[in-house]
């Protein structure tokens, strides 16, 4: 689920891989598929996503950079596609290990649906809180934004991952907003996903991160870890200007959401497995919402993130 995601192990911290749900960064330059940012922010689908195919994704060799403006989402904080549920109060909880030169260490994350909401470039957002742990120790915690358009899609809008050292906080040098500087939050879960779909989950040149996906499997009963699923999703994620990040591999089953993540080549590979899925009571909450809002206050030392309105508890 990890919105984040990004899978980027910093030089000086092994861990520091938060934002599972939103996708793979990039530490290289350019973009892929040829996309400029304007081209990506364009009204539409982008014309890599070929006629008649489903909004947001291409069955052809190319990139589908899709757009969708404030008017597509008439009930963006309802997400509920089977295969990225985000109900409120929802934890789902992995573990697993990072390998890096040989040497493999234990790594957790928490990925936390909140009760707050933040409104990011026209559009109310679901406000995700993500925990990776290496170790037992926090190596990163981020805000993930998430929106629901009216065809059942899920999108990205931006994150703000904290990065830790020690135990102290570092820095959040890899915040993105979408509408801001340049900066694309495309789709993280198709409503429709079908096998050869190509789709863009995000550009933000900035900071060098670029997420494309690539829908390798549908509908397919998979056993992992145990457990076999009777429908299963695979999404293969890379960032196309860093060829050392090697591939990503998620599994997605309805009506849970995600359940594994693999990894294949890289200069550091993840491998993480969903072993609880939980709903928090009334006072777990009320901690959520006060780390969650006391990070959203931090964030805006932050240019970009200027760009959005405070966290705010959901009406109803």
């Amino acid at each position: 689920m990890f919105a984040r995601s990004r899978w980027l192990v910093s030089a000086g911290a092994l861990g520091s891989v938060c934002a599972l749900l939103a996708g793979c960064a990039s530490t290289g330059s350019g973009t892929a598929g040829g996309a400029s940012p304007a081209a990506a922010q364009s009204a539409g689908a982008s014309p890599a996503s070929g006629a008649g195919q489903p909004t947001g994704g291409s069955q052809s060799g190319t990139v589908a950079s899709p757009s969708a403006g404030p008017d597509k989402f008439t009930a963006p904080l309802t997400v509920n596609n089977p295969m990225f549920p985000l109900a409120v109060g929802t934890q789902f909880t992995y573990q697993g290990r990072i390998v890096q030169d040989v040497e493999s260490k234990p790594h957790s994350v928490t990925f936390t649906v909140t009760d707050l909401s933040k409104m990011v470039d026209g559009v109310q957002t679901v406000v995700a809180w993500d925990r990776d742990f290496l170790e037992g120790k926090l190596q990163e915690q981020e805000l993930a934004f998430f929106a629901q358009d009216d065809q059942g899609n899920v999108w990205n809008f931006g994150e703000y991952p904290e990065e830790y050292e020690n135990g102290k906080f570092t820095g959040a040098p890899s915040t993105w907003i979408r509408g801001a500087d340049g900066a694309y939050g495309g789709i993280h879960m198709l409503s429709q996903p079908r096998t050869g779909m190509k789709y863009r989950e995000g550009l933000v040149p900035a900071i060098e991160f670029d997420d494309v996906s690539v829908v390798t499997r549908t509908g397919q009963q998979t056993c992992l870890a145990g457990t076999c699923y009777k429908q299963v999703l695979v999404v293969d994620e890379t960032s196309p200007n860093d060829p050392t990040s090697g591939h990503q591999i998620k599994y997605y089953s309805p009506p849970t959401g995600l359940i594994q993540v693999g990894a294949r080549g890289g200069d550091s590979q993840e491998f993480l497995t969903l072993t609880s899925v939980r709903h928090l009571g009334q006072a777990e909450m009320a901690t959520t919402r006060t780390e969650v809002k006391a990070m959203d206050q931090r964030a805006y030392k932050i240019k970009v993130y200027r760009t959005t309105r405070p966290a705010q508890p959901r009406a109803g």
